[in-house]
């Protein structure tokens, strides 16, 4: 049985393939299509008229077609499980189309006088009559299935590795009904969600009706995370709006009312009937194959409304995307009673290889939309201002619930995906393997069991061991517990040890969430009180980290970073987050500060025999944040935005209060920063940081703003790369930064470089800053009231900034190489007679994406 069900799946494996060239010239032909007679299966000849197809099934002839507007029509009759070589050459050919006529010219695309484009004029016009938002109100139920498997199982794949000795693992392989090769899915969730729309004024929500999840993702305690992730990855398309959001890029819609006719080119192939309805057969492809957008296919209705009835979409293989091999998209539009047209099918699938050698992953979004109505909404939907709300029972509906809406039937290895699950767990050593990948990918590693979630995860691993100029080498450990223990109270902390001062640091922190949380408290929302304790040494810099000051690799620094300070931190905050992305943080703080390593407070009278011990401040700080549309995952590190299209405003008031818990000054300060991504379509992105901020009192150079210098070899964006610690000192800054990531516009026109699919990112910083007389002890000379600025061996180690000359610095770079290394140079612009700078230097960072 086995070895017959092997040899069945090898003829899935054999293929129909060729190319496809014009009789007179012999030129290869592109966008040729070549499909079966009768049936869906079909492709388009690519730029060197080559094509492939899986061999015909059943038990009858099949006739294999070539055909294209400009070419005569062409048939070969073929046999079931027929493997060979097919090439076949075209007599080109004039078609008169809808009173249009259409002369076909390969060797130079125009679009003038195209009536193709023509067409594309007229969708896009035609575009706002056909949209649902022309109604007072409507409402759709929607049904998304996701699944993950791992792709293209060959029988040679299921005799040996982990199938040899897993045997179980053949028992989930299937065979995919879009591309006909072996799957085997790892992992299920599915969806059924209400969306709302009310045009005055105008609201937009989602309400979740259910949800359910299996797989392997489960394993690592990461499935919730992962699936926001692959949502935002591969979230609903809307061909009508201008920018497609995949795969955290913007790519241009076929019909953008801005860029989409200069960015493809369009050819009007054939009238054919869609369902009942005729329309015209229209291709698309970019003018440049490896920038980034689509080739595809539209089908127009033949009458005056334009609307598109369907689309299919794929990626070039010479596109600048990583990781893709193959990338569909089918979106099929249906017409309401009234005339208007709504959104019948989304469906998107990806065949993802992080390296040709390594097993590929095959990501499967099917969304079936249904039910639309446009009657009156009840005004109470619209209470709570959130863009999706998740119903109280969505995670526990019964069968009958998922056998009504279910509108695509799981297959039966998605069904059977608790027993794969159980399989897996039965794996001898399955235990430690987990505690390995938590750690690589999570960077912890919990501590329950089988049935027991973990009460408290260890970690962050990379935090073990580092070092600084205090410490020499630290270690450290870390855990916090989670919801497993109490899903409202929750416990973090560590204890470090420096081999160099032979002295114990620690943290601790506990928190109380007045919303139950699933895993950790800082799930959005946050809503709780929390009291901590912290005694450690810090570097000025360490606060403006994305990371934990402790990061193994943040270990080695470019410049020398021998002025800190040992802090005694109490910090009780309140935070409120609402449901529409506003944000409000109260911290009360109590904190000692005593310098160490070189640096000294010494009072600005002359004489270096009053040094200062130690400071203290007594502070409250009110934070305020507002970030409309930002979306998170949660992993055990932390809260992740993963969409950076929202906007960021965050101002921040400090006041300092003297005499009140040992505070020794009175200040107040104020800090308002804004973030912003802006899409430059499909060609990348910019990012840009505003920030400022005023000390509007009497105060020595601790309790002044330092810039945000990043003193490691690791990129950290919003900071500055070659400043130093404390270099200079101000009581008003304003700084700007500014990146400009591009995905290969540049690159991919240079012949030898656009193999390599490098991106290119450049970009400036720029950092204002002045002194006031009053916390200048250089114009203040003998004011006990300050402190002198540090010096290191004599030398002066911070500034004044020349209130009329920005400090400014440049990076330019290469993104993308290896599909995972990012270098940049970085380059000082001014302010080069400072002692110990660095004038210029090499960033790095290892990440990928897609």
């Amino acid at each position: 049985m086995c070895v017959a069900w092997l040899g069945c799946a090898s003829c899935l494996y054999s293929q129909i393939r060729g190319t496809v060239r014009d009789t007179l010239s012999n030129a290869p032909l592109q966008f040729i299509q070549v499909y079966y007679e009768g049936t869906t299966v079909g492709t388009l000849t690519d730029e060197k008229g080559y094509y492939s197809l899986p061999s015909p099934t059943g038990n009858k002839r099949v006739d294999l077609v070539f055909s294209s507007l400009e070419y005569v029509r062409k048939t070969v009759s073929l046999k079931p499980g027929e493997a060979r070589t097919v090439n076949m050459k075209l007599r080109e050919n004039s078609y008169e189309l809808l009173e249009l006529t259409v002369k076909p010219k390969r060797e130079k695309y125009s679009r003038k006088n195209n009536p193709a484009v023509e067409m594309i004029r007229k969708v896009i016009a035609n575009k706002k009559n056909n949209s649902l938002k022309n109604h007072d109100f409507y409402s759709y139920e929607g049904y998304q299935k996701l699944t993950m498997s791992l792709d293209d199982i060959t029988p040679e794949k299921m005799e040996s590795g982990i199938f040899k000795s897993m045997p179980f693992l053949k028992d989930q392989v299937e065979v995919d009904g879009n591309t006909h090769r072996m799957i085997l899915p790892v992992s299920v969730e599915e969806n059924v969600t209400r969306h709302l729309y009310r045009k005055n004024p105008e609201a937009e929500k989602s309400i979740v009706l259910g949800k359910q999840a299996s797989g392997v993702n489960d394993l690592l305690s990461v499935g919730e995370g992962l699936n926001v992730i692959l949502k935002d990855f591969f979230g609903k398309i809307d061909i009508y709006k201008d920018d497609i959001n995949l795969l955290e890029k913007r790519f241009i819609s076929p019909i953008a009312s801005n860029g989409a006719i200069s960015f493809y080119k369009y050819y009007i192939m054939d009238t054919i009937r869609v369902e009942q309805d005729t329309c015209y057969h229209l291709t698309f492809v970019p003018q440049n194959s490896q920038d980034i957008g689509f080739t595809g296919h539209l089908y127009i209705m033949a009458d005056s409304s334009y609307q598109v009835k369907k689309c299919t979409m794929s990626l070039p293989k010479e596109s600048g995307v990583n990781f893709v091999e193959e990338m569909d998209v089918l979106q099929e539009f249906q017409q309401m009673p009234d005339g208007g047209w709504g959104l019948k099918t989304d469906d998107i699938r990806l065949s993802i290889y992080l390296m040709q050698a390594l097993q590929g992953f095959q990501i499967q979004r099917i969304t079936r939309y249904s039910n639309y109505s446009f009657e009156e909404l009840d005004e109470s939907l619209f209470k709570r201002k959130v863009k999706e709300e998740v119903h109280a029972d969505a995670q526990i509906q019964d069968e009958e619930f998922w056998a009504k809406h279910r509108q695509v039937q799981l297959t039966r290895k998605e069904d059977d995906m608790g027993k794969f699950v159980d399989n897996i767990k039965n794996i001898p050593g399955f235990k430690y393997i987990i505690i390995g990948l938590q750690a690589l990918i999570e960077n912890f590693i919990e501590t329950g069991s089988e049935g027991k979630p973990s009460k408290f995860d260890i970690g962050p691993v990379n935090t073990v061991v580092s070092s600084n100029y205090i410490d020499g080498m630290r270690f450290r450990l870390s855990g916090k517990t989670t919801a497993a223990l109490n899903p409202h109270l929750f416990f973090n902390g560590y204890v470090a040890y420096g081999t160099k001062d032979s002295r114990f640091k620690y943290k601790g922190e506990l928190e109380y969430s007045f919303n139950k949380k699933k895993r950790m408290p800082f799930e959005f929302p946050r809503r709780s009180v929390a009291i901590s304790h912290q005694y450690d040494v810090m570097s000025p810099s360490d606060k403006f980290l994305a990371t934990d000051k402790d990061n193994m690799f943040l270990s080695v620094k470019s410049n020398t970073v021998d002025q800190m300070s040992l802090m005694r931190k109490t910090i009780l905050r309140y935070q409120y987050e609402t449901d529409n992305y506003f944000s409000t943080k109260i911290e009360l703080r109590h904190i000692n500060d005593q310098p160490v390593g070189k640096l000294a407070y010494l009072r600005n009278d002359g004489t270096e025999l009053n040094a200062i011990h130690d400071i203290t401040t007594s502070e409250v700080a009110i934070n305020v944040r507002y970030a409309p549309g930002e979306t998170y995952v949660h992993s055990k590190q932390g809260r992740v935005p993963v969409n950076h299209n929202a906007p960021v405003f965050s101002l921040t008031h400090t006041m300092g209060f003297k005499g009140i818990a040992g505070g020794d000054y009175n200040f107040h300060s104020t800090e308002l920063s804004i973030y912003k991504r802006f899409w430059l379509a499909s060609y990348g992105r910019i990012d840009t940081y505003l920030q400022g901020g005023i000390q509007w009192s009497k105060v020595p150079f601790p309790l002044l703003f330092v810039p945000a210098a990043n003193q490691s070899y690791i990129l950290q964006r919003n900071t500055f790369n070659l400043l130093n610690n404390m270099e200079f000192l101000n009581d008003r800054y304003a700084s700007l930064d500014i990146t400009c990531e591009l995905n290969g516009v540049l690159f991919n026109r240079i012949p030898l470089l656009k193999k390599l699919k490098w991106r290119e990112v450049f970009g400036f910083k720029a950092l204002y800053g002045s002194l006031s007389d009053k916390n200048n002890p250089y114009a203040r000379p003998g004011d006990a009231e300050l402190f002198q600025f540090p010096h290191r061996d004599g030398q002066a180690t911070s500034f004044v900034m020349d209130s009329k000359v920005p400090y400014m610095e440049y990076h330019v770079g290469i993104h993308n190489i290896f599909k995972l290394l990012q270098i940049e140079y970085v380059r000082r612009i001014n302010y080069l007679g400072l002692p110990d700078v660095n004038k210029h230097g090499i960033r790095f960072m290892v990440m990928m994406k897609f």
